[in-house]
């Protein structure tokens, strides 16, 4: 926390001295760089600041699931996910716990630092200005992380004076609580904002398969952030943030709960000393601490027995990055940059629980340290061509791998194991080429490389969750990815048409491979139950996906218009020598088809009204494909009236139909489901 301190000093700093100065423009999150979207050879979908505002969906997740090749490791978004299981995946990329893609706020990563994992819940949606989702491009300018992608959001800036509030109340005793206020200070803008939300939840386990034991998933959390923005010279621009989360949940069972605490400061300087020269610097740092509770439930769902108690989880990050755009010519142009980032994290947790007490302690993590240089050029070649070319080098280093247990009652040793260090080098180029034969038509092809190191969590941490035992593997490789794309899109006023073919191979993906399935007693996991499984993290070998996406918009009039989007998909594992008979199975978490469907109507300039369907394929939990998970549709409304200009009010309803959508299979045949119809009331004020 004390690079944290640091920052939060100079979060305030800049205010005593500046003049006013131009924004720079907005960065297209694929190359860091201010540059026409339309120009850049890999898909690029902008989501706008109406879509965080509508009131149906009351997180940043809930909004991006209307993309068809956004989704998280489950198919329930993060107000009733655990947290561990918030991972995002693009196009379906390897679903898993920790993230094959990077979230960004403000050019921040959101994704855990310990397990990859996101707090979608840090972020209030009432925050956002806007996202760029960017599938299978952005790894030359962004490295590690973004091995399937980029999704960067955007926060809301407002004017000295400018203010909101936001409450909302929903099913399920939810309350929600937003509050924004900016006022002058120095030269710039200080922006202040909280909120709180709180809900008694919804049960996890499908209603007939329910027992005593289990309750329903409460979550309450506060998030609170200062902003600070204005220039600090004629050609310098500064912003500085503080934010803090902190949030509790229970989940599904008595002894199940995780409590999470989070605090992130940064300061991003930017500036155009030269009309053809602009520049971007970032310094962040990030300190959180998680605690988890795992249990066991027997098969008829009366009790459950604690499986280990994760009483910290301390973790931090820090990093710096500069990047410099620079135009020879006015068709060509330079993006040049580097990052440097430093991780640290730890587990500590009970476990081995007999006779009502847990008799064993175990500490597992290590460090870890990026560093990388990128530079990519864009240059128009004539006839409509406009060429995108990069190369980046990462280098990337494990230290400190340790995993040590001892006996809770004496103190002993059980294990002390210092894992050796390993370091990389990885490169990551990608090259593209965007066509504009007419005014209206825009034709594309792209491809890259990418990798991503194997979070803490996966090479150190093993766990039980439930019957299910997982091994940790500190000699996991780095994945890689090649990927590739090809698209075209048709533009007129008011409609839009896009279609694109995507196809890439992830080489060396981790993967909690099952090795043995109880009943039985086996070398790595000892005796497990009927219905006990028994994996370890492994680099599986080669996973190939394929697929199309469709995308429309319709703006029939000033009083109807629609969206369509669809994306259809076929992965499957290409090669596992670890696991042969998982060759031509298909890949956990990723249906075969995912399509999102809205309509709005506005009648009146103070009526509002929308719908949207949501529909994805079936799919299967596990490895094996043995436990599916059925297909679903759901549909989500709203009605928003305009009080005046400065008041609204909403009702809507999720999941209308009261759709039971499935969102995991265990081995014994016991389903967890997302919630069901859920009806609530949003009242905004701003001024």
């Amino acid at each position: 926390m004390r690079s944290l301190r640091k920052l939060a000093f100079l979060a305030f700093a800049p205010a005593a001295c500046a003049q006013l100065v131009t924004l720079a423009p907005v960065t297209v999150s694929a190359t860091r760089s201010p540059a026409d979207g339309s120009a850049v050879p890999f898909t690029v979908e902008t989501v706008d600041a109406a879509a965080f505002g509508d009131a149906s969906q009351a997180t940043i997740d809930g909004t991006l699931r209307a993309l068809p090749d956004f989704s998280l490791f489950r198919r329930n978004d993060s107000q009733t996910a655990n947290p561990t299981s918030q991972g995002v995946s693009l196009r379906g990329l390897g679903p898993s716990g920790a993230s094959r893609s990077l979230v960004l706020l403000d050019g921040v990563p959101l994704n855990d630092p310990f397990g990859g994992w996101v707090s979608w819940s840090s972020v209030p949606a009432d925050l956002v200005s806007g996202a760029q989702v960017v599938p299978s491009g952005g790894a030359t300018a962004w490295g590690n992380e973004a091995l399937a992608g980029v999704i960067e959001l955007f926060t809301v800036h407002g004017a000295p004076g400018e203010g909101l509030a936001d409450l909302r109340v929903a099913d399920f005793g939810t309350q929600g609580l937003f509050l924004m206020q900016s006022l002058a200070a120095g030269p710039g803008t200080l922006t202040l904002s909280g909120s709180t939300f709180a809900s008694t939840g919804t049960g996890l386990i499908a209603p007939g398969q329910r027992g005593p034991v289990d309750v329903d998933a409460w979550s309450r959390h506060a998030t609170a952030r200062a902003t600070w923005s204005g220039p600090v010279s004629k050609a310098v621009t500064a912003t500085a943030t503080l934010r803090t989360f902190d949030e509790d949940r229970g989940n599904g069972t008595p002894d199940q709960t995780n409590r999470t605490r989070q605090a992130v400061g940064s300061v991003d300087l930017s500036g155009s000393p030269l009309p053809e020269l602009s520049w971007d610097a970032v310094a962040y740092a990030e300190g959180e601490d998680f605690s988890q509770t795992f249990s066991s439930v027997n098969a008829s769902r009366t009790a459950e027995t604690l499986a280990s108690r994760q009483f910290g989880v301390p973790a931090s990050s820090e990093a710096v990055s500069f990047t410099a755009t620079w135009r020879e010519v006015p068709e060509t142009a330079t993006t040049a940059g580097t990052d440097l980032r430093a991780v640290r994290g730890e587990t500590r947790e009970d476990y081995a629980f007999s006779k009502g007490a847990f008799t064993d302690e175990r500490f597992a993590g290590g460090s870890q340290s990026f560093g990388g240089l990128f530079a990519e050029q864009s240059c128009s070649l004539g006839f409509g061509l406009e060429a995108l070319g990069g190369v980046r080098v990462d280098h990337w280093a494990l230290t400190q791998g340790h995993l040590r247990d001892y006996g809770l009652a004496t103190g002993a040793p059980i294990d002390a194991t210092l894992y050796p260090d390993r370091a990389g080098t990885e490169l990551s180029p990608s090259a593209g080429i965007t066509w504009k034969p007419a005014q209206a038509l825009s034709l594309h092809v792209s491809a890259e490389r990418s990798f991503r190191v194997p979070t803490l969590n996966e090479l150190y941490r093993p766990f039980r969750l439930g019957t299910t035992q997982t091994l940790a593997n500190p000699a996991l490789s780095p994945e890689h990815a090649t990927s590739g794309e090809i698209g075209a899109s048709w533009s007129r006023p008011g409609f839009t048409l896009a279609l694109t073919g995507f196809a890439a191979r992830l080489e060396d993906p981790v993967a909690n491979v099952t090795l043995a399935q109880g009943p039985g007693t086996f070398p790595l996991f000892g005796t497990l139950p009927a219905g006990g499984v028994g994996q370890e993290r492994l680099n599986l070998g080669r996973v190939d996906t394929r697929g199309a996406e469709l995308a429309l918009r319709w703006i029939a009039s000033s009083v109807w218009s629609m969206e369509i989007s669809g994306q259809a998909e076929n992965a499957t594992v290409g090669a596992a020598a670890v696991a042969p008979g998982l060759v031509g199975k298909r890949l956990a978490e990723v249906p075969r088809w995912n399509a999102s469907a809205g309509v709005t109507w506005h009648p009146h300039r103070l009526l509002f009204a929308a719908a949207r369907v949501r529909s994805n394929g079936s799919q299967f939990d596990d490895d094996l494909n043995t436990l599916p998970l059925g297909s679903a549709t759901v549909l989500d409304g709203d009605v928003r009236v305009l009080l005046g200009s400065h008041a609204e009010v909403t009702v809507f309803v999720d999941n209308a139909l009261d759709a039971n959508v499935e969102t995991a299979h265990s081995a014994l045949g016991v389903y967890s489901v997302a919630p069901p119809r859920t009806a609530g009331l949003d009242v905004r004020l701003s001024w």
